[in-house]
């Protein structure tokens, strides 16, 4: 399974593959697919959104560029730089901090603060009239309270 073909890789690289080349780009876009899948979420095959398979393109584009993941080559007066590349990325199938976080927010799974509505279940007891603060333990200090202030539900 796959979110892009072996053909629209090709374009994107310009050029045609080998034998060896294209197994190598299936294989690659296969796993490019699976991270996608876990930094968002699973997408239908034949319909994945267009940016999340112009990031598994791009992922694999680079890596078919630089199979080897070297960060530096030289050949007499000229020096290539991959600056991109480094670490245990480098030579892998990998999407940028940046290329997560899209398909973080691409799948709904942005972090942030949220709310939730909360609504009591079931008959609720009313609280005496002389019952208005108290203190609750605070979880990992001993001795220590804070408090808790309790609103009655029903006029006295």
């Amino acid at each position: 399974m796959a979110y892009a073909s072996l053909d629209e890789l090709t374009e994107r690289l310009g050029r045609t593959l080998d034998e060896a080349e294209e197994l190598m780009a299936e294989a690659a876009l296969e796993d490019a697919t699976a991270l996608a899948m876990e930094y968002g979420r699973e997408w239908p095959e034949d319909d994945p959104p267009r940016l999340v398979k112009t990031l598994v393109l791009r992922s694999v584009r680079r890596y078919m560029e630089n199979p080897d993941g070297f960060t530096t080559s030289r050949a007499g007066d000229e020096t290539v730089q991959w600056s991109d590349a480094h670490g245990r990325d480098a030579g892998s199938v990998y999407f940028t901090r940046d290329e997560q976080a899209l398909l973080k927010g691409l799948a709904g799974r942005t972090p942030g603060l949220m709310s939730a509505s909360v609504s009591a279940w079931g008959p609720q007891r009313p609280l005496p009239r002389d019952v208005t603060a108290g203190y609750v333990p605070a979880a990992g200090m001993p001795h220590s309270e804070i408090p808790y202030f309790a609103h009655p539900t029903e006029p006295w």
